[in-house]
């Protein structure tokens, strides 16, 4: 195993790769990668947080991922979202969304960010992610790829990709646990690495290391801009080819038809 990194490690480490005090930043990442930080998931909350100082809003996605109960504000989040999301928006001062869609925020642009309503679809302008991207905010990606960026989701729907998967979830209305059906456009996802390539032709995007992993950074809008360029190009450009045995994409597909 790797020798610890102190937290202050990591705040130089982000501060190379160009986060900067004051930023408005959503973090996916996995401490898995990272690890070891002295302190933890604590450690690395702690040195983002120190990395973009108090006028800086940290932002982490915080859903727990059960369709059929109504949000609880004690949930916690889903385990593919890891460590470090589930012990951040337990934070003094972190404001979490209050439906299943969830996101956490902490620091200055914290509560608007996470004051929408239930968004339908979940990813949309008037969502954390679109209010991340309507602020300027940035992405960093922590020992993850672009498969983990839900902000490529929000590109597919102003880029006006066709697919809806039908979903359900249940939410509180006047105190009444109420099923909600809609439409999301959902699939593996495994195909959102194409935008590794497509902000690195244009030098949109930062890599470095961070902890013992590798980093990414950039801005939202600059994901948004090349990801609905694409889409617009060719609307299905992150589904598998049909028949390729991936059952999410086959079911994408199908909401087409």
């Amino acid at each position: 195993m790797p020798t610890p990194l102190p937290p202050s490690t990591i705040v130089d480490q982000l501060h190379a790769l160009g986060l900067e005090p004051g930023s408005v930043v959503l973090v996916h990442s996995s401490y898995r990668a990272l690890r070891p930080v002295e302190g933890g998931p604590q450690g690395v909350i702690d040195a983002v947080m120190r990395a973009v100082g108090l006028m800086g809003t940290v932002v982490m996605p915080s859903w727990p991922g059960d369709d059929d109960r109504p949000f609880e504000p004690s949930a916690p989040s889903a385990p593919d979202l890891g460590v470090i999301a589930d012990t951040f928006w337990r934070q003094p001062g972190a404001l979490r969304t209050d439906h299943a869609f969830t996101f956490a925020a902490s620091g200055p642009h914290a509560r608007h960010i996470t004051s929408d309503p239930l968004p339908i679809p979940p990813h949309r302008l008037e969502s954390a992610v679109g209010r991340v991207w309507e602020v300027d905010g940035q992405i960093l990606l922590l020992g993850v790829g672009h498969d983990s960026n839900t902000t490529i989701h929000l590109a597919e729907v102003l880029g006006g990709a066709p697919y809806r998967v039908s979903k359900h979830i249940t939410h509180l209305v006047d105190g009444r646990a109420v099923r909600i059906e809609y439409g999301e456009n959902d699939h593996c996802c495994q195909r959102f690495t194409f935008a590794d390539d497509w902000l690195r032709e244009r030098g949109l995007q930062r890599e470095g290391p961070v902890g013992h992993a590798q980093a990414r950074l950039v801005r939202s809008r600059d994901v948004v801009n090349v990801v609905v360029e694409r889409v617009r190009r060719d609307p299905t450009i992150f589904l598998h080819p049909r028949g390729s045995g991936c059952d999410e994409c086959e079911t994408a597909w199908r909401s087409i038809a």
